[in-house]
């Protein structure tokens, strides 16, 4: 062989390792999934179906920085930033969404009807608007909700204050999520004879005047998954107990941060369910297949310290969890 042809001969076996280094290269980056993950708030039960949804993704072999990547992004209650997160999701072409809150469930929505969405924390799908039915979703969306029946926490006032005759609720203007939960306590009150009183704010800052004028007339506080109140529930809590107002929450978190008790359901484990279907997700099955669930196990959460406060006494439950209040 000529020098010429040994040259020749090294140059194309050079420039074949290259392109397979630049496949191997292409091939890595394509293996690895990318999730953008927009939560509205941060508040325990938020946090916890975060937590619970990227568990299940390890548990089941993806692992971020490994296989996947996580992009996660906290719009810190503002319902604008919920829109440019998920603008912003779309146009980097996440593999999936994964939103936490109906705010930020309806923001991804809006944004794309190609990248498929998991939503958790949503109390009504179809009331907000992201599916037609919770058994067929049809579109890109599907995941789990935070529903329970309303009825359930508002047996714990008959329980708990069985002299009640008038339930508070306070909630956030802005989420439709809350508007439901009021009509259906307003249904639920006009059946149980009791008389609803509502406030309905637009901004952390009315807390504590709302829940001072409320304390006034109410016998009980309802609270109900609002992502604005339960992010301030410390405030809310100290305020309607200082005024010795039990305050019936909607998720244990809440009741960490100070409310008197809630039926409620566990959001790592909420998280975690919707976790289990982003894997079937990422591994080639169609959202649109997937119907929306719920968790059907629920228990019982009271504050010790917000009871003995309250100068209340143990209800005769032995399936009851006593927890106390969370320490700043």
């Amino acid at each position: 062989m000529t020098l010429k042809n040994k040259m020749m001969s090294l140059i194309l076996v050079g420039a074949v390792g290259l392109s397979l280094l630049t496949a191997c290269s292409k091939n890595s980056n394509t293996d690895i999934k990318t999730i953008g993950i927009t939560q509205l708030v941060e508040h325990p039960s938020l946090d916890k179906a975060r937590n619970g949804f990227i568990k299940a993704l390890e548990d089941k072999g993806y692992k971020d920085g490994e296989n996947i990547k996580i992009d996660y992004q906290n719009a810190q209650n503002d319902m604008l930033t919920t829109q440019t997160i998920a603008n912003k999701f779309v146009s980097d072409k996440k593999d999936l969404i994964y939103a936490v809150s109906t705010p930020s469930a309806q923001a991804a929505y809006n944004s794309t009807k190609d990248i498929p969405i998991l939503i958790t924390a949503v109390t009504d799908p179809v009331a907000a608007g992201l599916v037609k039915s919770l058994d067929k979703p049809e579109g890109n969306l599907s995941g789990t909700s935070d529903y329970i029946s309303l009825d359930k926490n508002l047996e714990l006032i008959k329980t708990l204050v069985p002299k009640a005759k008038t339930i508070g609720v306070l909630y956030s203007t802005s989420e439709v999520n809350s508007k439901i939960q009021v009509e259906m306590l307003k249904k639920y009150a006009s059946k149980n004879n009791y008389k609803v009183v509502e406030k309905g704010i637009s901004s952390s800052n009315e807390i504590n005047q709302a829940i001072s004028s409320l304390s006034k007339n109410i016998d009980v506080l309802y609270v109900p998954t609002d992502n604005l109140i339960v992010s301030s529930m410390p405030i809310v809590s100290k305020i309607a107990t200082d005024n010795k107002i039990p305050v019936i929450a909607s998720e244990d978190g809440s009741v960490k941060s100070g409310a008197l008790a809630c039926q409620g359901i566990d959001y790592e484990k909420l998280g975690y369910k919707t976790g289990e279907i982003a894997v079937k997700v990422l591994n080639g099955e169609k959202v649109s297949n997937i119907p929306i669930s719920t968790l059907d196990d629920t228990q019982i959460i009271i504050n010790e310290d917000v009871l003995n406060l309250l100068s209340m006494k143990k209800p005769n439950d032995k399936d009851i969890v006593y927890i106390k209040s969370e320490k700043n």
